[in-house]
């Protein structure tokens, strides 16, 4: 069965779109997102501060989403960074802070 898509995406290209949606469909995974295109590479203890959380659940989605290659860790000392390794999952928050879709 061919599949028809109006604004011509290819098959790989809406797949790996949504392998990202699935990926980042929580709102501390985006949460985590937001934090680190704003403020750049933080530690999971950083991160949890900034946004009051567990640092087990946080660890949990921390390394869900460096598995899946969203995120890059960096280990100095005892302590892990992460970063975006997706630097344009940043276009994907703009795009839900400018959405208008009845939410």
């Amino acid at each position: 069965m061919k599949t028809i898509h109006a604004r011509n995406l290819s098959q790989e290209k809406l797949e790996k779109a949504a392998f990202i949606l699935k990926t980042v469909a929580h709102p501390l995974r985006l949460s985590i997102i937001d934090l680190l295109a704003s403020e750049g590479p933080k530690s999971v203890n950083q991160i949890g501060e900034f946004l009051g959380c567990e640092q087990s659940l946080l660890s949990h989605h921390l390394a869900n989403m460096k598995i899946k290659g969203l995120l890059k860790a960096e280990k100095k000392g005892v302590q892990v960074f992460y970063s975006l390794k997706e630097t344009d999952l940043v276009k994907l928050l703009d795009c839900m802070e400018n959405c208008n879709c009845n939410m």
